[in-house]
């Protein structure tokens, strides 16, 4: 696998490495030692998926409150998204920031997100699905979330959010929650 840093501390663009021959390829897509090489974490305890039927679909901004946090792999098994990691860690030189990366299933990329950061996408086609990787199990009481379009955060999306869940799209300003 090749792992590529982002603008954010620990937000990492992963790649798999095909070995090709006549029938396909072949490739790993998660390694417990490289994740643990690059400083990742490397705990698995679930995985999920989310098929969204729509394009304009937008889920996010999510997360889970200490001490719940969680680190994700993400990947984009059927369509493409357009997947935003914002960094909400306070004493991160990169708080309040973000940063999106283009998955694909053809491209077979992945985005880590380390703990501590609000993950979320929008669908560039019809029928996508994204499989998720998480490092702690999911706690409803710890869920939470940032309004995908505050402006504490000027996330740039490109294109209209078509589908978008009441909860995500109306989460509280992020000022006045902290606050």
């Amino acid at each position: 696998m090749v792992f590529q840093p982002t603008k954010l501390p620990g937000v990492i663009e992963i790649q798999i490495e095909p070995k090709c021959d006549e029938r396909g390829f072949f490739a790993r897509s998660w390694c417990r030692k490289e994740f643990e090489d690059h400083g990742l974490n490397p705990a698995l305890v679930q995985c999920s998926v989310s098929f969204n039927t729509r394009k304009g679909t937008l889920r996010g901004m999510h997360y889970q409150a200490p001490p719940y946090q969680e680190a994700k792999v993400v990947r984009c098994t059927r369509g493409s998204v357009y997947d935003v990691v914002l960094d909400l860690r306070p004493k991160s030189p990169a708080f309040k920031e973000w940063v999106a990366v283009t998955l694909t299933a053809e491209r077979r990329n992945m985005v880590y997100i380390p703990e501590g950061c609000a993950h979320g996408f929008l669908t560039q086609e019809d029928e996508t699905e994204v499989f998720y990787q998480m490092s702690e199990f999911y706690n409803a009481e710890a869920a939470m979330g940032a309004r995908w379009n505050d402006a504490a955060f000027r996330i740039v999306w490109p294109g209209a959010v078509a589908v978008i869940s009441e909860r995500d799209r109306t989460y509280p300003d992020f000022e006045d929650a902290v606050a």
